[in-house]
C-alpha cells in the first residue's frame, strides 16, 4: 500500500492552468473521494497519479519517493475507468491477466492471481466470455478484477459506477467499500456524485476550479461546510440558500428582519437544510406552491417572507396541499451563515428569526 503526497502540484495544458498548486496527503490504506463538478480538476489529479499526465510543477510522492517521471506501467497502480476499457477481442480471463504481461509473472502464479481476482469480484464463472457478452455490472467487475490482479499499492476509481443503473450502483457501492476495507489498499475515487463520495469514502476532498475547497469526513462537509460552494454542492435535496443584507446589526432577508451582531455590514447568505425545517403553528408564514412525493419522503416548496423554501418531510403521505397557508419553523442552531464577499462560513454564527418583524 502507499502513502500519497501532492506537494505544490501544478498542471497546465499550454496556457490553461487546470491545477494551480495542490497540497494534499492521502494516508496509507485510506479511501478518499475527489468530489466536484465537471472541470474542477479531479480527473486530472487522478491521471497524474496514474502516470497518464505528467505534473507541470511540484512533486508527486509515493511513500516519500518522487514519481513525477516514473512510467505508468512501473507505478504499480490499478485503475478502473468510467468506460471500463476492456479489450473486446479478449476473454474475461485474458482481460484480467493483461496487466501481468508487463510484470513478467510466471505462468502458474499468473493463473492463480487471475483466478483469485475473479473470485474476489464474483466473475469466476464468466472467464470464457467476451465483454460483448457481459452486462454493464459484469464488465465493471471484470475491470475491477483487472485493476486488482497486480496487487496494486494504489487503486484509482474514475467514475466507476456512472454507467450502471440505480439499483446496481447501490450494490456496487457496498461491495467496493467492503472490498477496499478487506484488502486495505489505498484507494482514490473520482466522482461528481455526492452520494457515492459520502457513502464510500473515509474522507472527501471537495474541489472547485482546480483547488481544494474543503477536506473532511462526509459529516464535516454536510454539517459544517466551510464555504457556500460546499454547502450548495453537498446535500440532496439541496440546501436552501437565502440572501440577505446586514445593516446596523440587523439582517434583512426578503421581508423579514433578524438581529445579527458583530459581523459588520454587507451581503450575507443563510443556509437551511430542507430536513431541518418543519411545518407547524409557529415560525415563518408560508404558502405551499409545490409538492414532490419522493417515496419515503415528501419535498414541499413554499413561498415565504424569506423567499422560496424547500421543506423535506419523512413519510409517503402528502400532508400539505398546494395553496395551503402554514408556517415553517427551524432551530437556529441548524442554520449556517456565510459572508457572500468571501463565501466563507461564519463559525458559531446562526440565524435567529423574529417572526413578527418585517422589513421597513
Amino acid at each position: 500500500m502507499a502513502r500519497i503526497e501532492f506537494k505544490n502540484i501544478e498542471k497546465r495544458f499550454d496556457d490553461v492552468v487546470v491545477i494551480p498548486g495542490m497540497d494534499l496527503v492521502i494516508n496509507d490504506g485510506e479511501f478518499v473521494a475527489l468530489l466536484g463538478p465537471s472541470g474542477c480538476g479531479k480527473s486530472t489529479s487522478l491521471f497524474m497519479l496514474a502516470g497518464i499526465y505528467l505534473p507541470s510543477g511540484g512533486d508527486l510522492l509515493f511513500d516519500e519517493h518522487r514519481v513525477n517521471e516514473v512510467e505508468a506501467r512501473d507505478r504499480n497502480v490499478g485503475i478502473v475507468f468510467q468506460s471500463y476499457a476492456l479489450y473486446p477481442h479478449m476473454t474475461v480471463r485474458d482481460n484480467i491477466r493483461f496487466p501481468l504481461r508487463f510484470k513478467k509473472v510466471p505462468d502458474a502464479e499468473a493463473k492463480r492471481r487471475v483466478r483469485e481476482a475473479a473470485e474476489l469480484v464474483q466473475v469466476a464463472e464468466l472467464m470464457n466470455r467476451r465483454p460483448s457478452q457481459l452486462s454493464g455490472g459484469q464488465q465493471q467487475r471484470v475491470a475491477l478484477a483487472r485493476a486488482l490482479v497486480k496487487d496494486p499499492q494504489l487503486l484509482l476509481l474514475d467514475e466507476p459506477l456512472s454507467n450502471l443503473d440505480a439499483t446496481l450502483r447501490l450494490t456496487m457501492r457496498t461491495e467496493i467499500k467492503a472490498l477496499q476495507e478487506r484488502l486495505g489498499v489505498t484507494t482514490i475515487l473520482v466522482t461528481h456524485d455526492q452520494l457515492e463520495a459520502t457513502t464510500m469514502a473515509d474522507r472527501i476532498i471537495c474541489m472547485r476550479e482546480g483547488e481544494i475547497e474543503q477536506i473532511g469526513s462526509p459529516d464535516d462537509l454536510y454539517l459544517r461546510p466551510e464555504t457556500l460552494f460546499v454547502a450548495g454542492f453537498i446535500g440532496s435535496p439541496p440546501i436552501n440558500i437565502l440572501h440577505g443584507q446586514v445593516d446596523s446589526e440587523k439582517l434583512r432577508v426578503g421581508e423579514a428582519v433578524a438581529p445579527l451582531v458583530g459581523v459588520g455590514n454587507g451581503p450575507f447568505s443563510i443556509g437551511l437544510r430542507p430536513e431541518h425545517l418543519e411545518f407547524g403553528d409557529s415560525g415563518v408564514p408560508a404558502r405551499v406552491i409545490q409538492t414532490e412525493p419522493m417515496g419515503r419522503e415528501i419535498l414541499y416548496v413554499a413561498e415565504s417572507p424569506l423567499g422560496l423554501i424547500r421543506v423535506l418531510e419523512s413519510g409517503s403521505q402528502v400532508n400539505h396541499r398546494i395553496g395551503e397557508e402554514t408556517r415553517i419553523a427551524f432551530d437556529p442552531s441548524n442554520t449556517l451563515l456565510f459572508e457572500e464577499a468571501t463565501g466563507r462560513r461564519l463559525d458559531g454564527a446562526h440565524f435567529h428569526l423574529n417572526t413578527t418583524a418585517r422589513a421597513a
